[in-house]
């Protein structure tokens, strides 16, 4: 993988692509909570989008290479993918999983000129969450102060001096050889594991993507570009009728149902690659 790095408000944004930003045409990827770029590579590396169209995975601030120790917000991650944007020529589509697929459709609601569309994999939704996203929703506000909290002791310098680069396609590897030796395990077990993902990212941050995650979303009936969604049949983040339901406010919408959990791309990445990049090569040819 390739690398490109821009500043924006003191802050200096990564992302991987796949070569030299020569196409007149974009996929922006934006990763799920506690994750970063590495959790699109084995999509870029084996895509056939990969010959024609800039692929770039954005570390969102406060993640992977884009690390730091100030707050942040959903309105930050619109924000720097818009400063992205800036650096790109023709038509973009955003590809968003979990709360990435969030920041999408706030971004949408803000930045609709030359996007072409849109992909939500796993889109969650604060009304529809189950598990423990539905518990911390809840909570959300104590989730909030406590951030702020430890981000002032972060501040201070009492945190981790490093924290690595989680390689998270490797992890991918990994995890589908553990489930098929071991069937009876579930991958949400290992996929939402807070300790797990703590070695990779400060606490302060941790808190500040589960209280963005639980934020109200815009009126989706206001996002006039076409999107897909690709739905795990039975995700166990949250309900999955309830989303389609909500998902159905959009006006120009293309909903794919695969049978997996929430982690599609871990659980089912042949099959949410075709499908992703056969709707992409439409809409971006169409632009």
């Amino acid at each position: 993988m390739h690398s490109f790095s821009f500043e924006r408000d003191r802050q200096t944004i990564h992302c991987e692509t796949n070569g030299e930003l020569q196409y007149a045409r974009n996929l922006i990827f934006l990763h799920g909570l506690a994750s970063n770029a590495t959790r699109w590579r084995e999509l870029m590396r084996t895509t056939e989008l990969k010959h024609d169209t800039n692929l770039l995975a954005m570390n969102l601030r406060g993640h992977g290479h884009s690390l730091c120790f100030r707050k942040f917000t959903r309105q930050h991650w619109c924000d720097d993918i818009h400063a992205l944007t800036k650096h790109l020529k023709g038509p973009s589509i955003l590809v968003g999983h979990s709360m990435g697929a969030q920041i999408a459709l706030d971004y949408a609601s803000q930045h609709q000129s030359n996007l072409a569309g849109m992909v939500l994999i796993d889109p969650v939704f604060p009304q529809a969450l189950s598990g423990l996203l539905a518990k911390v929703a809840h909570l959300r506000w104590i989730v909030f102060v406590t951030a702020n909290v430890v981000r002032f002791f972060h501040r201070l310098g009492l945190h981790k001096q490093t924290y690595p680069y989680r390689d998270l396609e490797q992890l991918d590897i990994d995890t589908r050889a553990l489930l098929d030796a071991n069937p009876e395990k579930s991958i949400a077990d290992l996929y939402m594991n807070p300790f797990a993902d703590l070695k990779y990212i400060p606490l302060a941050n941790y808190l500040q993507d589960l209280f963005e995650v639980t934020r109200k979303l815009p009126a989706l009936s206001l996002i006039s570009a076409p999107v897909l969604v690709l739905l795990s049949s039975g995700a166990s983040t949250s309900h999955v009728d309830k989303n389609k339901i909500i998902l159905n406010q959009l006006p120009d919408l293309e909903v794919k149902t695969i049978h997996a959990d929430h982690w599609l791309l871990t659980e089912k990445p042949d099959e949410a690659r075709l499908v992703i990049e056969n709707w992409c090569q439409k809409k971006l040819s169409t632009k």
